[in-house]
C-alpha cells in the first residue's frame, strides 16, 4: 500500500469512528475528535477484540460507531458534485447507500493497519456551522503528516465529511474518479461498478470467514 493510501486509511478509519450515541455533545470540534481518538485507540488495543475469531465483531462495532460521527450522505453528495443535481431521489438514495457501504468497507477492513501512530492537534477554525480541524499524524519514525478534517454541525454534533491529507482530500479523489466514469460512460455505469465492488467485498468477507 502506498504511503498516501496508508495514511488515508488511518486518518479516515481512526478519527471518525468513535462516537457515543447517547453522549451530549458540547465543546469545540477538536475536543470531540480528541475524545473519539482516545476511545478508538482503546478499541484497537483491546486484548479481547484482538483475539482470533473476534475480527467480525470488532469491525461490526466500529462500523456502527462510524455512522454516528461520519456524515456519509454529505461525503457522497459532494463526491458526486455537479452530477448530483440531475439525479432522482431514488437514484440519490441508492448512491448514498452504496457509497457509504463501500467507504466503510474500504477503510474499516483496513483498521488492523493501526500500529501505534499518534495524532497531534494543531487547532481548529470555526465558521458558522462549518469547521476545519488541523492535526498531524506522527509515525513511529517521527515523521509528521498534516491531516485536516472538514466538519459541519448537525444539531449538537460536529460531523466529519472530508479528510484532507497533505493537501489532497478524500472527496476530491472520489470526485475525480466518479466524474471520469460518468462523463465517459454514464451514471448507471458508475452504480454498476460500485455494486460489483460491493459484491467483491462481500465475497472476500465470506472467504476470510471460511478460513477461520
Amino acid at each position: 500500500m502506498v504511503p498516501f493510501a496508508r495514511v488515508l486509511v488511518l486518518a479516515a478509519a481512526l478519527l471518525p469512528l468513535l462516537a457515543a450515541p447517547d453522549r451530549i455533545w458540547a465543546g469545540q470540534p477538536t475536543d470531540q475528535l480528541r475524545a473519539q481518538i482516545e476511545r478508538v485507540v482503546k478499541i484497537l488495543e483491546d486484548p479481547e477484540l484482538k483475539k482470533e475469531g473476534r475480527q467480525k465483531d470488532r469491525r461490526a462495532t466500529v462500523r456502527q460507531i462510524a455512522n454516528e460521527i461520519f456524515d456519509f450522505s454529505e461525503t457522497a453528495r459532494r463526491s458526486l458534485a455537479r452530477h448530483w443535481a440531475g439525479r432522482t431521489q431514488a437514484e440519490r438514495d441508492e448512491f448514498v447507500q452504496l457509497f457509504s457501504d463501500l467507504l466503510e468497507r474500504s477503510y474499516i477492513s483496513k483498521i488492523e493497519l493501526y500500529g501505534g501512530e499518534k495524532i497531534g492537534f494543531v487547532g481548529d477554525t470555526i465558521d458558522g456551522d462549518g469547521a476545519l480541524v488541523r492535526s498531524k499524524l506522527i509515525t513511529k519514525q517521527g515523521t509528521e503528516i498534516p491531516i485536516d478534517y472538514r466538519m459541519h454541525r448537525r444539531g449538537d454534533k460536529w460531523l466529519v465529511y472530508d479528510v484532507v491529507i497533505e493537501g489532497v482530500s478524500l472527496i476530491a479523489n472520489y470526485r475525480t474518479q466518479f466524474n471520469k466514469i460518468i462523463t465517459t460512460s454514464s451514471f448507471q455505469e458508475l452504480v454498476k461498478k460500485m455494486k460489483t465492488k460491493q459484491e467483491e467485498f462481500l465475497q472476500e468477507e465470506k472467504r476470510t470467514s471460511s478460513l477461520r
